[in-house]
């Protein structure tokens, strides 16, 4: 008779300083861009970090799931991030799916592509809300409908969860020449439009 001896495993889990992210967007808009961008994004600011996407149908225009984790240790869990601290939301008609707040986290946040107020939308989703015209934005400074990075701008400036330093640098080690100059104008424009460290505020109140 052999005897198997099986060593029980502890299951990956989420940390007490873990902060998950789930974007949402359409085909062609960045969102997984925007979601590597985040990562890097905590990278260049010491933080240990997780981005992948999730896709359904792959075509323009097609919903596009993305997700992000940070951490100050090591990340071992690799499922999809269901119980989201903030949601960044690159498209208003996906607010037509009332779903999209799901597992969204009690005192949690979206910032979200749209020229609506923030007060209609968290009103309708229970949460906290900040609109902004990321697509009109990026076309003044960028020339390109690409919200992802005015987004980020915005966020960042409002969670103070990374310095808006740290996409700046991020968006070096991505973009060169005139392309990069142009979002990095973007980036300091969004800065001075959002309230600095409103939702860092709420956090530790």
């Amino acid at each position: 008779m052999t005897l198997v001896i099986v060593r029980a495993t502890a299951r990956p889990y989420r940390s007490a300083t873990m902060i998950e992210y789930r974007i949402h967007g359409r085909g062609g808009q960045g969102s997984v861009a925007a979601a590597y961008l985040l990562a890097s994004a905590a990278f260049e600011a010491g933080h240990t970090c997780q981005a992948f996407p999730s896709f359904g149908a792959e075509r323009r225009g097609a919903p596009v799931t993305a997700f992000v984790r940070i951490d100050n240790q090591p990340i071992h869990l690799r499922s999809q991030v269901r119980t989201p601290d903030f949601l960044i939301v690159q498209d208003d008609t996906l607010l037509l799916d009332r779903g999209i707040t799901d597992g969204l986290k009690p005192g949690g946040a979206m910032i979200v592509n749209s020229r609506r107020s923030d007060e209609d939308v968290a009103e309708a989703f229970s949460c906290r809300t900040k609109c902004i015209p990321a697509t009109e934005l990026a076309l003044d400074y960028i020339g390109r409908p690409i919200p992802n990075t005015a987004l980020l701008a915005a966020f960042l400036t409002m969670t103070g969860h990374l310095p808006v330093e740290a996409l700046a640098a991020a968006l070096k080690g991505r973009f060169k020449g005139a392309v990069l100059e142009k979002n990095l104008a973007l980036v300091d424009a969004v800065a001075g439009m959002v309230p600095a460290g409103a939702w860092k505020e709420s956090e530790d109140a």
